[in-house]
């Protein structure tokens, strides 16, 4: 049997989904192969969407036209708007999902998706015509081929994917679920180089045998916000999570099953996740510790099933239980499954363009853990550049690439193909230069008008952002030009924390307080009243989004001016201008580092380790600047 489409996508989960909708989108005739539909956009790991950096990335992906914050929205059962502590661009929005009802929205938006078909097989074989080296499609296992213009690749964990409990090994790319076993190969013999990396997944729970009266309760905030900028539906309850923590008869029973552990019986050789790590990991790396903090985290609403977040291990099934039951609160805990420890082939990123492109094989893309990385955001940032440059090109249009001034998305896939990876990467918000524009308040700004233009974000999605663009214009120039006087606020200042005036200012002078809010002003000034009223829809996140803009205007234009400059580098193509190796003006580091990336830019050339300042000088002065 033979299938004929523009682009098939390999593997359904969270880059695969996003790589899929977005081709389709897009007007490319699309093929979604995954092992088992029941299973599409699996949180194989944590129940959880978002978090520090990775929140960010799922605004993004929303103002882009991407389903990842929709589908987080109509499933969350808890929401927490982390690091509020701090200035707003360390904010960082994260919710509990319902793990089951994510797999059912997904599917839904799937299945009802224009140009979008799902078939149900495993992906055996790339196809590559050899004279032009090109990606044509793949042949599956049962026996079909599907050719395609365009391939891309999202398998996961599944290449080769290979489980560990303690001595016990598994093949398979999740628990239970078999492993893809010669896909990698017909990818490698083409030329592209492959590696192996680990990662792991605690215990899951029967929350019936948990004693919750010995934990602390974690509750989400009390205004549920949203991830995405036109979804505002929160239809299931708001479940707390519970806090826990290990202890030195959990660490004695735990360091006594070490001799067992893969991870240090030299059965597991591959890098795990540095940020992530398995509790056995910790014991050693942090020997020091008395106890290490535990989150419970409920994997739904209609099931039993917790996830015990912190408590990753591969260790033997009677060392992870005996251990936990040295908790108070796990004293009669009673599992599903164990924690388990997997191993799978990844691709080296740096063998690909901005655009996830194969350098080496034409039409053939990479997204997800599959290039090095791990988190189901990161994952699904990527599958939707990969969809959206595979239908552009196909269309002989211009490609889609995100700068590092533009999104988290833009830093990580920059990290990716100028660094490359030597463990799991994980986004934090210290990997962006230019954290004030990359904000999780302002996606929109940045993306919505850019997707809409190439046909990606609908038009209901760029009216909403000009809406909220002209509203948060309208409350800048009112706190601009209305006037406050003293004997009229200084009562409120003073129950509010702030200094009194000691003559009027503009409201805006006041709103550049610390201790100030637009809300908190809004009871004492009528007028700010009365105009705040006449705001129609997301009030709240429209007056939030004009005050950070009013609070760090001074930050925001240092940053930008800083990136404008950057950007003068980012304008310079060099690819193809340099033989390199013949460049002995340069180091011996620098020519094979550039050699091996072939830079699009002097901005990415200046960002590769092993190039210097006294390398990108040396090719300014050769290109003539």
């Amino acid at each position: 049997m033979e299938l004929n489409y523009d682009v098939v996508v390999i593997g359904a989960g969270h880059a695969g989904c996003e790589a899929a909708a977005a081709s389709a989108k897009l007007g490319a005739k699309t093929c979604l192969v995954t092992m088992d539909m029941n299973k599409i956009a699996q949180m194989s790991c944590n129940p959880a969407i978002g978090g520090i950096a990775k929140g960010q990335i799922v605004r993004e992906i929303d103002a882009l036209g991407g389903y990842t914050g929709i589908v987080t929205d109509r499933t969350a059962i808890q929401f927490r708007m982390l690091n509020r502590s701090k200035g707003p661009a360390m904010w960082s929005p994260r919710a509990q999902c319902d793990r089951a009802k994510f797999i059912c929205e997904w599917r839904k938006i799937l299945e009802n998706c224009d140009n979008l078909s799902i078939w149900q097989d495993q992906a055996r074989e790339l196809l590559v015509d050899e004279d032009t080296k090109q990606a044509i499609g793949v042949k599956t296992y049962m026996d079909v081929t599907i050719k395609a213009k365009s391939v891309i690749i999202t398998a996961g964990t599944f290449l080769n994917g290979l489980m560990h409990i303690g001595k016990t090994k598994l093949e398979g790319g999740r628990c239970a679920e078999p492993a893809s076993k010669e896909l990698t190969e017909s990818i490698t013999k083409h030329g592209i180089v492959c590696g192996r990396m680990k990662t792991g997944t605690p215990v899951r729970i029967d929350g019936r045998s948990v004693h919750f009266e010995d934990m602390q309760e974690q509750p989400g905030d009390s205004v549920c916000q949203n991830f995405s900028f036109i979804e505002k539906t929160h239809s299931l309850p708001q479940l707390p999570c519970w806090i826990t923590y290990t202890n030195t008869d959990t660490h004695e029973r735990l360091r006594a099953g070490l001799a067992d552990s893969p991870l240090y019986n030299g059965q597991i050789q591959s890098i795990g996740p540095r940020y992530c790590p398995s509790i056995e990991t910790k014991l050693v790396t942090f020997a020091d510790k008395d106890q290490h903090q535990l989150f419970l985290e409920p994997e739904g609403v209609d099931t039993q099933e917790y996830y015990l977040n912190g408590f990753s291990s591969s260790l033997p099934i009677d060392v992870q239980l005996e251990a936990l039951r040295k908790i108070e609160c796990f004293r009669d805990v009673q599992v599903y499954r164990p924690g388990y420890a997997i191993e799978y082939d990844y691709f080296d990123p740096t063998q690909l363009y901005h655009t996830l492109e194969s350098k080496i094989v034409e039409n053939l893309y990479f997204a997800g853990q599959v290039n090095g990385t791990t988190g189901y955001e990161e994952a699904a940032g990527q599958g939707l550049i990969a969809g959206i440059n595979a239908a552009l090109k196909l269309q002989g249009k211009d490609s889609f690439v995100l700068h590092r001034d533009e999104a988290y998305i833009g830093v990580l896939i920059d990290d990716l193909v100028t660094k490359g990876v030597d463990e799991p990467y994980r986004m934090f918000t210290s990997r962006a230069e230019y954290r004030i524009l990359l904000r999780q308040d302002d996606a929109d700004a940045r993306l919505t008008e850019r997707s809409y233009n190439i046909g990606l974000a609908t038009k209901q999605r760029y009216d909403y952002w000009l809406e909220k663009k002209e509203w948060i214009e309208k409350i800048i120039g009112f706190c601009k030009n209305f006037s406050v006087k003293a004997i009229y606020i200084n009562d409120a200042l003073e129950s509010l924390g702030s200094v009194p005036l000691k003559k009027g200012c503009k409201l805006i002078d006041l709103i550049t307080r610390p201790q100030i809010t637009i809300l908190s002003l809004e009871k004492h000034i009528k007028a700010l009243e009365q105009f705040l009223s006449t705001i129609p829809n997301r009030r709240e996140e429209i007056i939030e989004a004009a005050e950070i803009q009013i609070k760090y205007d001074g930050y925001i234009k240092r940053e930008r001016e800083i990136a404008d400059k950057m950007l003068r580098l980012e304008n310079i193509k060099i690819r193809g201008k340099f033989d390199y190796e013949n460049i002995k003006s340069l180091s011996t580091e620098a020519r094979q580092k550039l050699i091996k990336i072939n830079p699009e830019t002097l901005a990415q050339a200046s960002r590769i380790p092993g190039v210097s300042p006294s390398d990108i000088n040396v090719l300014l002065v050769l290109m003539g600047r």
